[in-house]
């Protein structure tokens, strides 16, 4: 047979087995965490630059390019501010940084602080009043003019400060009788005393005073009150006119005779005198703080004017 004259080959059948895709591993999500904390890391940190302040950023540069001189000298790079954003704190209403609480917020020890600070000022103070009262002596001293009326200027030291007073004599008075004419020996006394008191830095409170003469039959009720701050007042005149700010002038009061030196002779010449006293920063204060306290005949600004010759009293009646 032909057929047997060929050789068989063998039949060779390949089978395809199909199956699903390879499982994927994990690692992707990792690198996608950590885009995404990358991303939100740097949009955060574009946020907190557009929230700093020029300043912050200058500290900021400043620790990194010498850390250690920041660290040690401080500053707003070393940590000084209370909070990077305006605001912050644990109210976000309030518009400025707020720091932790910690011992600053003490009431005692903050009433210790505030004591110590009171101490301290009242320190300095009696310091400056010694000074200046040492400073007026030697004026008083070297000047042959004003030591000619030495036994009319008379210096003590009160609880508001140093007052100096400068006092009628019988026969040497410091205005005509029922007039703020200063005379001219007591404008030369109160411009020497407003040159002395240019550089001091407490406030003045200036004073009228006048003896217990009634001031009678004036033109529209014009009495002693009146007088005694017209007095003060022209006395406040010389005191700027050598120098002294006006500013500097706390108060100009006349208090006629409610304030009499000599109590049992109302009418002796030394209760007619000009009070300057140099008020503490403890008297500053507390005047300043009991402003609704109506003192008599208080000026608040200076525009009580001097009594004219047409103003003289009545012929025969005694002035202050």
């Amino acid at each position: 047979m032909a057929s047997d004259g060929k050789k068989l080959q063998p039949i060779i059948v390949k089978k395809i087995k199909k199956g699903g895709h390879a499982v994927h591993g994990g690692a992707w999500k990792i690198a996608y965490a950590d885009f995404v904390t990358a991303m939100m890391a740097f949009f955060l940190l574009m946020w907190l630059l557009g929230s700093t302040s020029e300043g912050d950023k200058k500290g900021l540069s400043d620790f990194f390019n010498t850390p250690l001189k920041v660290a040690m000298q401080g500053g707003s790079g070393a940590g000084a501010s209370n909070s990077i954003l305006s605001g912050g704190g644990s109210d976000l209403t309030k518009s400025a940084g707020q720091g932790t609480r910690g011992t600053g917020d003490d009431p005692a020890k903050k009433k210790m602080d505030e004591t110590a600070a009171k101490a301290e000022i009242a320190k300095q103070d009696a310091k400056r009043m010694s000074t200046l009262r040492a400073k007026i002596d030697s004026l008083i001293t070297s000047s042959p003019k004003l030591n000619e009326f030495r036994s009319q200027i008379r210096m003590e030291t009160t609880p508001d400060g140093l007052q100096i007073q400068i006092v009628d004599e019988q026969n040497r008075p410091m205005f005509d009788s029922g007039s703020a004419l200063v005379k001219p020996y007591m404008r030369e006394i109160l411009r020497e005393i407003g040159s002395a008191l240019n550089e001091v830095e407490n406030r003045i409170s200036l004073a009228g005073h006048t003896d217990s003469t009634p001031y009678g039959n004036g033109e529209r009720g014009y009495s002693n009150w009146e007088l005694s701050a017209d007095r003060a007042n022209a006395s406040r005149r010389e005191l700027v006119a050598a120098g002294m700010p006006d500013a500097k002038m706390a108060r100009v009061v006349g208090l006629a005779a409610s304030n009499l030196m000599d109590t049992k002779n109302p009418l002796a010449p030394v209760n007619r005198r000009i009070s300057i006293t140099i008020m503490t920063r403890e008297a500053e204060e507390r005047l300043m703080g009991n402003a609704t306290i109506a003192d008599p005949v208080t000026i608040e600004t200076p525009s009580v004017t001097a009594m004219t010759s047409a103003q003289t009293p009545a012929r025969g009646v005694q002035k202050p």
